[in-house]
């Protein structure tokens, strides 16, 4: 199984896809961390448990990585194949949904209540807050889609370039 998720992904693309077995754990923690205090219920430690075996699993995957045999094609997330173009666009893109990410992590585990209330005020410092919050929002959103169109170009660009007889790029 690990042979073909390599041969169709290639190595960085299955090393990029099986990190999420011991990020998800992690993230998991994280999460449960910050409510442990108050929720006598959650148990970060056996999320952190989980996370931390699933990280050594992974690290064993990525020793074994170099040696199955791989194909020479193209792949989208190969960075031995991708022009310095892509790799800047692709990390754009992953800067992006970091972004993101991180302000939805925010909007679940705050409590929004204290804000609506001085939005309804009409108190001016809490309206630019969220004002500031929407466009940041906003500004992630329309950056990764951005990033993500400028590396699929970057990444047609290298498919065409590499086959003759193949259509050109779009621009």
């Amino acid at each position: 199984m690990v042979n073909t998720l390599v041969e169709r992904y290639g190595r960085t693309g299955f090393a990029a896809l099986s990190s999420v077995i011991w990020a998800l754990p992690m993230a998991a923690w994280a999460g449960s961390s910050d409510l442990s205090p108050i929720d006598k219920t959650a148990y970060p430690w056996i999320a952190l448990s989980i996370g931390l075996v699933m990280l050594v699993v992974w690290l064993v995957l990525l020793t074994r990585l170099a040696r199955i045999p791989v194909s020479p094609r193209p792949r989208r997330f190969d960075l031995a194949q991708m022009t310095t173009s892509e790799k800047r666009w692709t990390l754009g893109f992953l800067a992006f949904v970091t972004g993101l990410i991180a302000w939805l992590n925010a909007a679940a585990t705050v409590d929004w209540g204290p804000l609506g209330s001085a939005i309804a005020a009409g108190q001016t410092g809490p309206i630019l807050l969220a004002v500031v919050l929407g466009v940041y929002a906003v500004v992630m959103i329309a950056g990764i889609w951005y990033a993500w169109g400028r590396a699929s170009r970057a990444y047609a660009h290298r498919i065409s370039s590499s086959r003759p007889g193949a259509a050109p790029a779009p621009r």
